[in-house]
């Protein structure tokens, strides 16, 4: 793929350009292909070009088709005369497709581009996994409004008003002060901010931190930024879906360079998930976890402190000889 395909101006990136070229269909966040062939430069059709010579990177939950009805639905959204005319139904790519449209589009400017577009994402995650807790759920706030009101004639509001995408960020800011809106897990039978509780079992880490999890995600290692300094953390886990990219992770790397991270396989015979804290030392402990770090705060759910370690012994045993994971 040469550069000569590329137009000589590149679309400027900012929080409010990507901001405004996210969809959500199909219940998840996507950018579509016309937007991104901007971003990179490139017309449409020779965008597509490369992405269709690269097919066989690109799987279902990385890209897919909009359908006629999905694509009148967008198009109703805009008042421009850019969706005018006919065209083929635009492909839309997760976030996933995007990191690996990443790696197809080569050349300086393409990689100038993708820098930009990692570092935006960044920000945009690092402020919703800050605020994630603000985040409540279209029911829990319905109850949440009628509890404070008094009025069940909240909940008509709450229809018209709150779930768009452009109130998003609003909606964040308004409710970001109110003490309830404040997530909780049960840390050893008490109530605990959630991620307070993980933040608190990770710093009694000295020399080692295991989790075993399947499921994990950036917030996994945010979670982890503010450990003791020298203590080597290692994650076993078969990252099911894909829900961490080496991308991220390079780019976590960079910014908290004192998290040392190895990653190793789990082999699909774990379900259950545990965090151990200095292995095969005095001050060894091991939790039993409910749910996945990733999902801190989504549901309330329980971390216990495993009383008899010595039962677990051959499990962690086992899994330190397990091969190394490698990201993709």
């Amino acid at each position: 793929m040469g550069e000569y395909k590329l137009k000589n101006e590149l679309l400027e990136l900012n929080p409010n350009t990507i901001k405004d070229k996210i969809y959500i269909i199909r219940n998840q966040k996507v950018m579509l292909d016309s937007d991104l062939a901007e971003i990179y430069g490139y017309n449409l059709s020779a965008f597509n070009q490369q992405v269709q010579r690269n097919i066989e990177k690109f799987d279902k939950d990385f890209m897919f088709q909009l359908n006629n009805e999905e694509y009148l639905n967008l198009k109703s959204q805009f008042v421009t005369s850019s969706w005018g005319g006919k065209r083929k139904l635009p492909y839309a790519f997760t976030e996933q497709g995007i990191y690996m449209l990443m790696t197809v589009l080569k050349g300086k400017l393409a990689v100038k581009q993708s820098k930009a577009l990692i570092r935006l994402f960044k920000e945009m995650k690092d402020f919703i996994l800050e605020n994630e807790k603000r985040y409540v759920e279209y029911k829990d706030f319905a109850k949440l409004s009628i509890q404070t009101n008094k009025n069940t004639e909240a909940i008509k509001q709450i229809e018209k008003n709150m779930v768009t995408k452009q109130e998003l960020m609003r909606f964040i800011k308004n409710i970001s002060n109110k003490k309830n809106d404040k997530d909780i897990l049960i840390l050893n039978g008490k109530q605990v901010e959630s991620d307070m509780a993980y933040q608190k079992i990770y710093s009694e880490a000295n020399h080692s931190i295991y989790i075993v999890d399947n499921y994990i995600s950036l917030k996994t290692l945010v979670l982890l930024k503010n450990i003791n300094p020298n203590v080597d953390v290692t994650i076993f886990t078969d990252n099911i879906n894909k829900g961490l990219h080496k991308l991220e992770y390079n780019d976590f790397s960079k910014e908290y360079k004192n998290v040392k991270i190895e990653f190793k396989k789990t082999n699909g015979k774990y379900h259950d998930r545990y965090i151990i804290i200095d292995h095969n030392k005095r001050t060894e402990k091991i939790y039993h976890c409910g749910a996945s770090s990733k999902d801190s705060g989504k549901r309330i759910t329980s971390i216990n402190k495993i009383k008899d370690k010595k039962i677990y012994k051959e499990m962690i045993e086992n899994l330190l000889k397990t091969k190394t994971l490698i990201l993709t």
